[in-house]
């Protein structure tokens, strides 16, 4: 589903306090994906059925997503995983820097809406405040993955990243943008795009030793 929202409406500026993995999650301590853009949801529905010894975030800025989502997270009594209606870049960074260290072990931004105007690309998901976040808050080797179908919107956030210092290109990102999925699970978008035979692009970085100044 790709029905776009302009997340800088005046309506989606307005921060929101996010709840600590205390409120979210019966085991809290457990290490932590975050899935930004979730869109419906499925993927970590199947991602937190499949692995029950991590936790699952999924942020969405479409709230009907999150509605529907939750509702199916609920009837399958999955407690470790939940789903926020949020605009990822007003109030996801604040929630990431209060993280107890070494929780957060995956994030994960896969086919998010594209924007290819470029007087537009302050709307993409992946921005540079958003970046160093998620940059102060995972631990070094762990991973930041990216894919897309849209090529132009890999090349936007894999500049992005790689003008951070403190991402290193995985070694299984060797051959460009043909490296294999680090997921048994495939998205909705992933799943349309697999069963066209349209290309997927992908990026795998892993958090290197450097700290933040």
């Amino acid at each position: 589903m790709r029905q776009h929202v302009n997340p800088l409406s005046r309506f989606f500026q307005l921060p929101l306090e996010l709840p600590s993995p205390k409120q979210l999650f019966k085991n809290p301590d457990l290490p932590i994906h975050l899935d930004i853009g979730t869109a419906r949801g499925k993927f970590l529905l199947e991602m937190a059925d499949l692995y029950p010894q991590s936790n699952y975030l999924g942020v969405e800025i479409r709230k009907p997503l999150v509605e529907a989502a939750e509702r199916d997270r609920e009837q399958l009594g999955l407690e470790n995983l939940k789903y926020i209606f949020c605009n990822a870049n007003v109030s996801l960074q604040n929630w990431l820097l209060d993280l107890p260290k070494n929780q957060l072990e995956t994030v994960s931004i896969q086919f998010p809406d594209p924007w290819f105007k470029r007087r537009h690309q302050k709307r993409q998901v992946l921005q540079n405040s958003l970046l160093i976040a998620i940059a102060a808050s995972l631990a070094p080797n762990c991973m930041l993955f990216i894919q897309s179908d849209v090529l132009i919107v890999v090349e936007q956030m894999t500049k992005i990243v790689s003008n951070c210092s403190y991402f290193e290109l995985s070694k299984d990102c060797n051959q460009g943008w043909s490296c294999p999925s680090p997921f048994l699970v495939r998205t909705e978008r992933e799943a349309y795009a697999f069963g066209k035979n349209l290309p997927i692009y992908r990026a795998i970085y892993k958090r290197n030793n450097k700290g933040l100044d």
